[in-house]
Formats: C-alpha cells, sequence, structure tokens
C-alpha cells in the first residue's frame, strides 16, 4: 500500500514517531484553550518552520493548502457571518496550523512506528476490554487509506480533463465515491479472509 512517508534525514525524520505524536496532541489542546490570536499565529509560524526543516519541499506544502482552502474558506465565511472577523481569524489559523502539523507528523514518520506508537500508548486500554492491538492497526489503516483515495482523485481528474469535462466538484465526488466504497469492501473481504473480526 502507499504510504503518506516522504524518506528524508531530517532531525524529524530521525526522530521518535511518540514524540511527535505527542507534540501534536499538546498543540492541539493549545491552540484550543489559548484563545489568543497571536499565540495561534506564532504555532501557525512554527509549523511553516518545521516544515523547512525536514526539507519537504514548498510544492507539497502548496499542495497541502490547495487541498485545504476550500475547508478555510467555507469555515471563515460562517464564522465571519456567526462570530465576525476575530473567530473567524481564529478558526482557520488553527485549522491549518494542526492540518499541516498533522501531514508533517505523517510525513516525517513511517506508518509502522506510528502504529507501534499508538499502540504502546493504547495499552492501559487492555484493562478495560479494549485491544491495543486492533486500535493501532485501524489507525494504521486509515492512514494508508488516505493517500490511495488521493491517488484515485488524481486518475479522475486526469481521465476528466482528457475527456474535457469542466473541473466541476460534484463531476469528481460521485466517481471518487464510488470507487472509494470498491476499494473499502475489497479491504473489508480480506480482512475477513485473514480472520479478523469487527468486535
Amino acid at each position: 500500500m502507499l504510504s503518506l512517508y516522504r524518506p528524508g534525514d531530517s532531525v524529524l525524520h530521525r526522530a521518535p514517531a511518540g514524540p511527535k505524536l505527542v507534540v501534536l496532541l499538546v498543540t492541539c489542546l493549545a491552540v484550543f484553550l489559548v484563545d489568543e490570536l497571536w499565540f495561534t499565529a506564532v504555532c501557525g509560524t512554527v509549523v511553516l518552520v518545521l516544515w523547512r526543516i525536514a526539507h519537504i519541499p514548498y510544492r507539497e506544502l502548496g499542495r497541502q493548502l490547495r487541498e485545504l482552502w476550500v475547508i478555510a474558506l467555507l469555515l471563515a465565511v460562517f464564522q465571519v457571518w456567526a462570530n465576525g472577523w476575530h473567530e473567524a481569524a481564529m478558526t482557520v489559523l488553527r485549522l491549518l496550523a494542526l492540518l499541516l502539523l498533522a501531514s508533517l507528523v505523517t510525513m516525517t514518520s513511517r506508518t509502522s512506528h506510528i502504529v507501534d506508537a499508538l499502540e504502546s500508548a493504547a495499552r492501559p486500554l487492555a484493562l478495560v476490554g479494549m485491544r491495543p492491538g486492533r486500535i493501532a492497526f485501524l489507525i494504521g489503516l486509515t492512514l494508508r487509506f488516505i493517500p490511495l483515495i488521493r491517488e484515485k482523485a488524481e486518475e479522475i481528474r486526469a481521465a476528466q480533463r482528457a475527456r474535457g469535462v469542466e473541473r466541476r466538484p460534484l463531476a469528481l465526488l460521485l466517481p471518487l465515491l464510488l470507487k472509494t466504497l470498491t476499494m473499502a469492501d475489497a479491504i473489508s473481504e480480506a480482512l475477513d479472509a485473514r480472520g479478523f473480526e469487527s468486535t
């Protein structure tokens, strides 16, 4: 399967996945608990600096932002209407900072390392009857599924451009949804064949 991981030799690539996940969690809590625009802006700036440290090409950063701008715009419009410009700016900055940081963590950490770290963190859940290995496996499977969906979306766009189809969200969404459901069904059958229970 494909992975979100981007090979590299930066400090962030060499850092263990566990601490990076902790930083992501702490940052999520901080930007929502500290209701200050300057603090959220600083967090966003730090994330951009970390992207530079990771030596990930700026075109990848641009690609991430390009995929987020529609969501950010819709959130901004709603927040301006409901709560004013300050809250709109806070919401958009939070969204961009957290999603770009999450992308950075997955791009500098192998999926297997993330799964191992999550399994270790989830071990206390075994005391209440939950299975840490299964939880980590499902999260890892989700992480591997994301680039597959992105790849299928790019294939559909390329095919539509070749046929002269205009770039419309609905024209992309319907075939992408069908392909995603087909992939999910195939994965489900593969898991059933290997005796992976859903409960």
